[in-house]
C-alpha cells in the first residue's frame, strides 16, 4: 500500500514542514534521535514534493526533497565518488514505472536487477590501504563525511584487515542485531544512561561516540566497492566493469560481510515482475530477522545498464528503494496494566495512544516486566517507540526520552497481587503472586485440561468455573477424584454428560508423561519442551531428580533457565505425587532414562529422535493449515507426529531445518525454506512419509 503524503494546504504550511523534516533528519544523523518515525517522515517529505511538483517556482533551497539523505549534517572528509542516498517506492505501481524510466535511459526493454534487503542502519564508507582499514566515514551531505574512524574494531563484519591487500573502499550499512541492540541498551542504562528508542538510533548514536567509557557491538552488511585514487589500475577498471552481483561475491570474498550470509541474500532477478516476487519473499520473512530492514533495493545489475542510466544530484537513477509498511511507530503511553497469568505471572501491559502500524491499530502492548520498565526509565505519558512486525505481539521499544516535557509521571508497581491480593514474589524479574497458579486456579485448570495437554472433552472454562465454585476441585489432582454424585449435583450435568466427563478423565490419565508435564504449566517450558524434558528423562522420578547442571542437559534449556524449572517442579512435589496417586502416566512411551545411555558429547541418548524412524535423524516445521489424514491433528498433534517417527520438530526454518510441511495458507516460512533451498512436502506426501504412525 502506498504510503499517503501528508497535505500541505499552503505556502505556510510548506515551510514549516520543510522545517520540521530537515530538523527530524539533523536530530537522526547527528544524535540517532528523531521527533519523527519513519512513517511519519516519509509522509512528510512526500508531501512536500507533491507541493513542490505544483509550484516549482516556490522551492525552498533547504528542501529534503533536494538533498541526499543527511544532508544536514556537516562533514570534513571529502568523498572520492558522491554517496547517495535513494529515491523511494511504496507501490507495485510506482516501481513499475521506475522501470518504465529506466528503460527509456538505458535503451532496453528490459535488463537485469539485483534484489536485497534494505537494511535500516547508517551508510559508511570503509577505505582501506593495501588491505588494511585505515578510515571510516559518514555519508554526511553526500559529498563529505564525519570521520568516525575511532570506532574501527568495534563493528563486526567490518575486517581490520582483507583477505587480499588491496587499496579500495567499501560502502555499506551499520546497524545493530536485535541482540545487539538488547545488549546495548543493558549496558547504556546501567551506566545511567538514557535507553534507545531504537536499533536504528543507537547504531547512529553509539557509531559517533568518542569518549563512552563503555563500547556495545555493531554489524557491518557491505553494498559496494570502488576505487580510491591508489588503487591498483587493473583493479579499478575490473571494479568498474563488474555486475553488481559480482561486486557482492567480491567483497564476500575479501572477508567482508554481506547479505549472502543472511535468510535474505541479495539475488538477481531478469524482469520486473521476478523483483516484485522477491519482494513478497523478503517481505513473507521480515518479522524473522535478526536485523531490521524497512524496504528492498533494487539495482540496475550491470555496470553498462548503471552508467547510461546515471545519477541525480541526490540518488541515482539505477537503483530505488521498494520502502515495505512501517513496522515502527512513535505514540503516548497512557497508563500501565497489570494482569495475572494462569502460573501467577503478574505481567504489566502498555495502554497506548491508538496508533496503526502495518494496517493494524495498536492500542496494547508487552512491557515484558517490572525490571525492564525500571532499566528502559519509562514513564505514564512519554512518547514511546512501539514496534510491530508481522503477527509479533507489539512491544514498547523505549521512550523517545527528548520529546519529554516534565509532566510524564512514574509507574507505580504494585505492591500485593491485583487479582487476590496476595503477597508478590518479587525475587525473579518477572514477579509473580505468593499463590502462584492457585491465583488463577481456572485458567491453570482449563489449560490443564486443553486438548494439547490432557485433553479433557467437555471440561472448558465455563464447567471448571462451576468445579471451583462448587469447592469440588482445588487443583489438578482433584479432577481425577470426582464422582459421579457430585457431578451429578452440579447444575445442567445430566446423566449423559456426566458420564461422558468421567470418561474424558479416565483417559486422560493414560495421556503420556510430556503432556501431564505440559499440563502443570512450570514457566519456562510449553508443549515443545516439554516433549523434549519427558524424552530426555523418560520418567517424572527421573525429572524430579535431576539439579540445574541436569537439566540444562536438555535441547534448549541454558544457565538461566534451568534453575526456575527445577525449583518449581520441586514446588509441585506435593501436586506431583497426588496425580501419580490418582493413575496418572508418568513414563514417556519409547524414551530411555539417562542413566541407560549416554551420547558421545556428554549428553544423554534419552530423548534422542528413534534412530529407525522414517524422519530419524532429520528436523521438520509444519507451517500452514494440514489436510486429508492430517486435518484433524493439531499443531502439537502434529510435532509429537514428527518426533515419534524419529525426527526433531521446530517452530522456525533455519540452515538446520531438514523438512518444512507446507499446508495451505503457509507463508513466511515457506518463503524462507525456499530461499534457503530446504526439501518442502505438502500434507499428502508428509501423511505418506509416517503412513505407519497414523493409525
Amino acid at each position: 500500500m502506498t504510503t499517503p503524503a501528508a497535505v500541505i494546504v499552503d505556502a505556510a504550511a510548506y515551510a514549516r514542514a520543510v522545517e520540521d523534516a530537515v530538523g527530524a533528519a539533523a536530530a537522526y544523523y547527528t544524535g540517532g534521535t528523531s521527533p519523527l518515525d519513519d512513517d511519519a517522515y516519509d509522509r512528510l517529505v512526500r508531501g512536500i514534493a507533491d507541493w513542490e511538483a505544483d509550484h516549482p517556482d516556490q522551492v525552498l533551497p533547504g528542501s529534503p526533497t533536494g538533498k541526499v539523505a543527511g544532508g544536514a549534517v556537516e562533514g570534513d572528509v571529502p568523498h572520492t565518488v558522491p554517496m547517495l542516498s535513494l529515491d523511494n517506492v511504496f507501490s507495485a505501481e510506482e516501481f513499475t514505472a521506475w522501470t518504465a524510466a529506466l528503460a527509456r535511459r538505458t535503451g532496453r526493454d528490459t535488463t537485469r536487477f539485483s534484489v536485497g534487503p534494505k537494511l535500516d542502519g547508517l551508510a559508511i564508507a570503509a577505505r582501506y590501504n593495501g588491505g588494511r582499514l585505515t578510515r571510516l566515514i559518514t555519508r554526511g551531505d553526500g559529498t563529505a563525511g564525519e570521520d568516525v574512524s575511532h570506532a574501527i574494531g568495534t563493528v563486526e563484519g567490518l575486517p581490520e584487515r582483507l583477505a587480499e591487500p588491496v587499496t579500495l573502499e567499501v560502502r555499506g550499512e551499520v546497524l545493530m542485531t536485535a541482540a545487539q541492540f538488547e545488549y546495548a541498551n543493558e549496558v547504556r542504562t546501567g551506566h545511567g544512561g538514557q535507553p534507545f528508542a531504537n536499533p536504528r538510533n543507537a547504531a547512529a548514536g553509539t557509531l559517533r561516540a568518542k569518549e563512552r567509557v563503555y563500547t556495545v557491538p555493531m554489524t557491518f552488511f557491505g553494498y559496494g566497492l570502488l576505487p580510491l585514487p591508489d588503487t591498483d589500475r587493473a583493479l579499478a577498471e575490473r571494479l568498474d566493469e563488474l555486475a553488481h552481483s559480482e561486486l557482492m561475491d567480491l567483497a564476500a570474498g575479501l572477508g567482508v560481510h554481506t547479505s549472502a550470509r543472511t535468510a535474505v541474500p541479495d539475488t538477481v532477478a531478469e524482469t520486473p515482475e521476478q523483483v516484485l516476487d522477491r519482494v513478497k519473499e523478503i517481505a513473507a520473512v521480515r518479522a524473522e530477522l535478526p536485523f531490521g530492514i524497512d524496504g528492498i533495493v533494487v539495482k540496475a545489475d550491470l555496470a553498462a545498464d548503471r552508467r547510461a542510466a546515471g545519477s541525480g544530484s541526490r540518488a541515482p537513477r539505477w537503483a530505488v528503494a521498494y520502502k515495505l509498511p512501517a513496522v515502527e511507530k512513535i505514540t503516548r503511553l497512557l497508563e500501565v496494566e497489570w494482569n495475572v497469568g494462569r502460573t501467577g505471572i503478574i505481567a504489566p501491559r502498555a495502554v497506548l495512544e491508538p496508533v496503526v502500524i502495518d494496517g493494524s491499530t495498536i492500542t496494547y502492548a508487552t512491557l515484558h516486566n517490572p525490571a525492564d520498565i525500571t532499566r528502559r526509565d519509562l514513564r505514564l505519558g512519554d512518547h514511546v517507540m512501539v514496534h510491530r512486525a508481522g503477527d509479533v505481539i507489539p512491544r514498547v521499544e523505549a521512550p523517545v526520552a527528548h520529546l519529554r516535557t516534565g509532566e510524564e509521571r512514574p509507574i507505580e508497581f504494585p505492591g500485593h497481587c491485583p487479582r487476590c491480593g496476595s503477597d508478590i514474589d518479587t525475587g525473579e524479574e518477572r514477579w509473580r503472586c505468593a499463590q502462584g497458579r492457585n491465583c488463577h486456579l481456572v485458567a491453570s485448570l482449563a489449560y490443564a485440561a486443553g486438548r494439547d495437554q490432557l485433553d479433557i472433552e467437555g471440561l472448558g472454562t465455563t464447567r471448571v468455573v462451576q468445579l471451583v465454585d462448587a469447592g469440588l476441585v482445588a487443583d489438578l489432582a482433584d479432577l481425577f477424584a470426582l464422582r459421579r454424585d457430585q457431578l451429578l449435583a452440579l447444575e445442567r450435568m445430566g446423566e449423559t454428560s456426566t458420564d461422558n466427563l468421567l470418561a474424558a478423565i479416565e483417559r486422560a490419565k493414560a495421556q503420556p508423561l510430556s503432556r501431564v508435564l505440559c499440563a502443570l504449566g512450570v514457566r519456562g517450558t510449553g508443549r515443545s519442551m516439554s516433549r523434549r524434558i519427558a524424552r530426555h528423562f523418560a520418567t517424572m522420578d527421573h525429572i524430579r531428580a535431576a539439579d540445574t547442571d541436569a537439566m540444562q542437559q536438555v535441547e534448549g534449556i541454558g544457565a538461566e533457565k534451568a534453575p526456575s524449572i527445577v525449583a518449581e517442579l520441586a514446588e509441585l512435589a506435593p501436586l506431583i505425587d497426588k496425580l501419580a496417586a490418582a493413575g496418572v502416566t508418568m513414563t514417556e512411551p519409547g524414551a530411555v532414562p539417562p542413566a541407560a545411555e549416554a551420547a558421545p558429547d556428554g549428553r544423554s541418548g534419552a530423548g534422542a529422535p528413534a534412530e529407525d524412524g522414517p524422519l530419524a535423524g532429520m528436523t521438520v516445521v509444519v507451517t500452514g493449515a494440514m489436510t486429508g489424514s492430517l486435518e484433524k491433528l493439531s499443531r502439537n498433534e502434529m510435532n509429537e507426529l514428527v518426533e515419534r517417527a524419529g525426527g526433531r520438530s521446530s517452530s522456525s526454518v533455519s540452515r538446520r531445518t531438514t523438512l518444512v510441511v507446507a499446508g495451505e495458507g503457509a507463508g513466511a516460512k515457506r518463503a524462507k525454506a525456499e530461499q534457503l533451498g530446504i526439501r518442502l512436502a505438502a500434507p499428502d506426501e508428509f501423511a505418506a512419509l509416517v503412513a505407519g504412525l497414523l493409525a
